[in-house]
């Protein structure tokens, strides 16, 4: 009996693909972890509301988990810490994580924490701007926050779609903080931002959409995610599951867009006012290898990955 079941599930396995959140242990099952306390990178506060929502409101405490909450600015910051040690899981951009994976840094996907929709980013350009349609410039230049990344990477799908050519963008990077300001100034002609900027830009500057990213092969598309190095997932397996037991309760509560309207003020320095009108994306409560490879396979076609990456091998096994 034991062969038979062994061999049904590594049939639907290879059927689903497996989503490695539901393999995890059960949420009724009590996780007995390795650690007592996880060091986790953070960044973007909507992508990462419903981890920190967890975390002030006590679950993963209860669960027998401390999580010590560590300021990231960048994914060039999260690939650091943790290869410095300094955090054991981090967050960061699918982009990010699949380019480390690619030129062989061993990295273990734990959870994913935030899916595209519509308006949760965008071209945005000044309300008088001469660049009115995306493919009007030839050579346009576009504000982004890495010149590597998920910014980039949408942008040149977007032109794509339109029948651009992506290899004439002429891309200036810029913090998201700084967008604002580079429009006015001329600096750029349109700016790649993602909510709450695009809120902020509409509400200050009377910014227009000049395209929503969330088309085509970007529609839905996996954004953000949360990682550990190999090594740490190879000795602590028990501890990251029930970090992903936690997260993926506190995402499921995250579909309820009021749960994170009334968070952002708070965890994000916005007002209510914003925190209301900014578009919301999806939080994902599994973790699914086929969803993520249509990230690694974008970026591959897109040329951002000379090899196609196998997903699935980043993922976490089921824990005994």
């Amino acid at each position: 009996m034991r062969g038979v079941a062994i061999l049904l599930v590594a049939t639907f396995c290879l059927v689903t693909g497996c989503n490695y959140l539901a393999a995890s242990p059960k949420a009724g099952d009590r996780i007995v972890p390795e650690r007592s306390t996880l060091r986790v990178g953070v960044g973007n506060r909507i992508d990462t509301a419903p981890l920190r929502i967890a975390v002030a409101d006590g679950s993963f405490t209860r669960a027998g988990l401390h999580i010590e909450l560590v300021p990231l600015k960048s994914d060039a910051d999260a690939l650091r810490g943790l290869a410095s040690g300094n955090v054991d899981v981090a967050f960061a951009t699918d982009v990010a994580f699949f380019t480390a994976a690619a030129s062989g840094t061993a990295l273990q996907f734990q959870a994913e924490a935030y899916t595209s929709a519509p308006f949760t980013m965008a071209l945005v350009t000044l309300p008088d701007s001469p660049y009115t349609k995306l493919t009007a410039k030839k050579s346009p230049r576009i504000a982004v926050d890495e010149l590597n990344g998920l910014s980039v990477l949408a942008v040149r799908s977007m032109f794509a779609a339109a029948g651009g050519d992506p290899d004439r963008i002429r891309f200036v990077q810029y913090p998201f903080e700084g967008m604002q300001a580079a429009l006015r100034d001329g600096s750029v002609d349109a700016a790649l931002m993602i909510e709450w900027f695009i809120t902020q830009a509409q509400q200050s500057l009377g910014a227009r959409i000049l395209a929503d990213s969330s088309h085509g092969a970007m529609m839905n598309l996996p954004m953000t995610g949360y990682a550990s190095s190999g090594l740490f997932a190879q000795v602590n397996p028990r501890t990251l599951a029930l970090f992903r037991q936690v997260l993926t309760a506190g995402q499921q509560r995250a579909s309820d867009p009021t749960v994170i309207r009334r968070a952002l003020p708070q965890l994000a320095g916005i007002d209510d006012a914003t925190a209301d009108q900014v578009a919301l994306g999806e939080y994902p409560t599994s973790l699914s290898g086929t969803r993520l490879q249509r990230v690694a396979d974008l970026m591959h076609s897109s040329g951002m990955l000379a090899d196609r990456l196998d997903v699935q091998s980043l993922l976490p096994k089921p824990v005994p």
